[in-house]
This record gives structure tokens, C-alpha cells and sequence, in this order.
């Protein structure tokens, strides 16, 4: 029987130590896996802390169904974790769910609590349910989610906990920049691809087509001058499909597409980058990542992120978030269009554009924090899966100079 005990705790200890693997630096300096329940991404983000004695890490992250180097939502938040988790020398790791599932990220957050995680950072609304449950069963651990109000699944009860902070942001806002910027720039066709009807995606488009709208008056442009293709793809996904999508809407004359799906903008940049076409990158700058995007409508990511750990370290006021949902704005720096080339002083943000430049923007963005200008977040949508018509949102939006093709 003792023999039988110790080869199953052997088993148990192997186990345990194929299931996580942080993000550290080794003494040698190689670089680690960092999934959990997988071993087929490499760390794209830079190296971080050396591994603890007992392989505990402080502060962790659990990524959505994406990767931690989707240039998007994933890796926006992840950098944000990393950069303020090294400044502080704090333990820090990812975790990928083995499942992209309400249990499957619940799994994951439990994972991280028994690797000694203090502080969960869980990036975007795909976590609102797991989270309703996992605020509760670990009472001690603060939790940072983006995107997102913790409810139940069948949404009957929405709860924020006081060791929750629900931090959302003004996408209409950054989508609205977008939009007025690509046709200030000349542009009188454009596309719009989001993932899914959920209601960042939706103010992200309904934001373009208001920037368009409000441009389009102030050039003076005509009833109906402006057109755009309006599109939902149903995932967030990069596949031969989204790119058809994307190439037909380049064949058919759109100038410009708001890639707004997290790596469905992969696709359309692959579709754009055959045609010669342009994108609009999303949530974070990614300029980076193609030729062909002109600017992003980004959120602050890291930027709000580090704000909230900055609240439980330094400042111990985690209560301004705690229990509560905070919205990041124009106000507050926490959406925009990027204004600075990374490892460029001197760069222009601006350069793939034919006319818009910085002042321009600094006058629009102006008024989006003095309020006086201020895009509409919701309309009302028959649709149970919230796509709505072109009429929906020619009414709802108040377009006159913007005429919309919903397909």
C-alpha cells in the first residue's frame, strides 16, 4: 500500500507540473512555454520574473480564446500586467484555458489561485460569467475584469463584488476617431468587420459611421456620399472565409475596412495587402503587424490596467475600482488613436494617411473630452443577436451624408 501511495503521489507531482508553466527567466535565458494544457505557443512577449521557490506567482493573467500574442485584447492587457509586475518586481504568469468555456475559464482562474495569484486580470466580456462565480469562491484575490459585468448565464442577475473591478471602455469614442479620420483623409468608402454583436463591437461600429457622418458634414460632402459595407463574421477568427469577405468588399471599391474582431483583422489585412488596399487596426496599434493599417482604434489596455494594480500597490485604493464598473474615455486618456511610432521619437502616427495629420485629431479628440462631442453607444435593435439593419442604424445614428449596406 505504501508503494501504491508514493507512485501516485509521484504521479500527482508530474502532473501538477506539466499543467503550468510560467513566463520567467531562466539562468541560462532561454525562453519558456506559457500556456496551461498546451504546448504550441511560443512567448512572444519578452521574458519576466525568475521562478519563485515553490512556483508561485503573484499577479496572472488567463487569455480569452485568443493567444497572448493576438495583437489585440490578450496582448494589450498582457503587456500592461508585465511592464508594471517588472517595475515592481512582482512574480507574474499567463494561463490559456485548456477549453474556451464559462468552465474552462473558471478552471483557469482556479489554476491561478492555487499558483498563489493575489491579483487576475481577465481580458474581455467572454470571462462575465465564470467571474460571477469565481468573485465569490475566492473572496481574498482581487480581480481585474476588461470588458465585462459579472452576471449569471442566463443574465437574471448582474453583481459586481468588491474585490472585482469591472473596467469598460468608450469604444464608440475611438470608433467615432476612426471614422471621422478616413474620410477627413478623402475616403467616401468604407468597410466595417466586426466579430460579434456584443456591445463593444457594436459601439465600435456605430462610432465609425458617426466619425464618418460628422466629417462627411464638415467637408460639406452631399446626402448619401459617403457609403459603407456594413458586416458581422459571427467569430473572432482568422480564416479563408473572413478573408473572402474582406476581398470582395475591396473589389467592389471599399477604400478602407474597421477590422473591429480581434484576428478577423488578420484576415482582412492579408485581403487588403493583395489588393493594395487599407485597414483600421483595433484595440491595440497595429501598425506593426501590416503595411496596409493607416491607424487603430485603440483602448488603453495596459494603460487602465496598470492603473488598477497601481491601486492595490501603491496608492491602496483598490475601493475606487472595487465593486464597481469604470469607463475609460477620451477624458481619461483610455481611447484614441495611436499618436507615437514605438522606438521612433521623432516618427508620425500619421504617415499612412494622405492628408489627416496630429492636429487635426488633437482637435477632434478635443472636443470628444469637452463633451461637445458625444457619439451614441446603443441603439435600439430588434434582432435578438443584436445585428441591426441598415434602417436601425441610419435612424439611430442620425446618418444623412452616410448611406449603410448591411450584409
Amino acid at each position: 500500500m505504501k508503494k501504491i501511495l508514493a507512485i501516485l503521489m509521484v504521479l500527482v507531482l508530474a502532473m501538477a507540473t506539466l499543467t503550468a508553466c510560467g513566463t520567467k527567466d531562466k539562468e541560462d535565458g532561454d525562453n519558456q512555454d506559457t500556456n496551461v494544457g498546451s504546448n504550441d505557443q511560443e512567448d512572444k512577449t519578452g521574458k519576466d520574473d525568475e521562478k519563485p521557490a515553490g512556483d508561485t506567482y503573484e499577479i496572472a493573467l488567463i487569455t480569452d480564446k485568443g493567444n497572448i500574442d493576438d495583437k489585440s485584447f490578450n496582448q494589450g492587457s498582457w503587456e500592461g500586467l508585465a511592464e508594471f509586475a517588472k517595475a515592481n518586481n512582482i512574480t507574474h504568469q499567463y494561463y490559456k484555458p485548456e477549453e474556451a468555456s464559462d468552465a474552462g475559464y473558471l478552471a483557469a482562474i482556479d489554476l491561478a489561485v492555487a499558483g498563489g495569484a493575489k491579483v487576475i486580470v481577465t481580458p474581455g466580456f467572454l470571462f462575465e460569467v465564470a467571474m460571477f462565480e469565481a468573485q465569490t469562491k475566492h473572496p481574498d484575490v482581487k480581480f481585474i475584469l476588461l470588458d465585462g459585468s459579472p452576471h449569471t448565464a442566463d443574465y437574471s442577475v448582474f453583481k459586481t463584488e468588491s474585490n472585482v473591478a469591472s473596467v469598460m471602455y468608450a469604444e464608440e469614442e475611438s470608433g467615432y476617431l476612426a471614422g471621422y479620420a478616413a474620410v477627413m483623409d478623402g475616403m467616401k468608402k468604407l468597410g466595417f468587420m466586426g466579430g460579434m454583436a456584443v456591445p463593444a463591437v457594436q459601439a465600435f461600429g456605430y462610432g465609425y459611421l458617426q466619425g464618418a457622418q460628422d466629417a462627411a458634414k464638415e467637408l460639406g460632402l452631399g446626402a448619401g456620399e459617403v457609403e459603407v459595407i456594413y458586416h458581422y463574421t459571427g467569430n473572432f477568427e482568422e480564416n479563408d472565409t473572413n478573408k473572402a469577405t474582406a476581398k470582395t468588399m475591396y473589389q467592389e471599391g471599399v477604400e478602407v475596412i474597421f477590422a473591429c474582431g480581434g484576428s478577423v483583422g488578420k484576415s482582412v489585412m492579408a485581403a487588403a495587402s493583395e489588393a493594395g488596399a487599407k485597414v483600421i487596426g483595433v484595440d491595440v496599434d497595429q501598425r506593426y503587424d501590416s503595411e496596409t493599417v493607416i491607424t487603430s482604434a485603440t483602448k488603453g489596455l495596459g494603460a487602465s490596467v496598470i492603473q488598477v494594480l497601481e491601486s492595490i500597490y501603491k496608492t491602496d485604493s483598490f475601493d475606487t475600482f472595487g465593486g464597481k464598473t469604470t469607463y475609460f474615455n477620451a477624458a481619461n486618456d483610455g481611447v484614441g488613436l495611436p499618436t507615437e511610432v514605438i522606438g521612433d521619437p521623432s516618427g508620425d502616427a500619421f504617415d499612412r494617411f494622405e492628408s489627416f495629420n496630429i492636429d487635426q485629431y488633437k482637435a477632434i479628440y478635443a472636443k470628444l473630452v469637452d463633451g461637445s462631442v458625444d457619439p451614441i453607444r446603443e441603439i435600439s435593435v430588434e434582432d435578438p443577436g443584436g445585428v441591426a439593419t441598415a434602417d436601425e442604424l441610419v435612424s439611430g445614428l442620425n446618418l444623412v451624408e452616410v448611406t449603410v449596406e448591411v450584409r
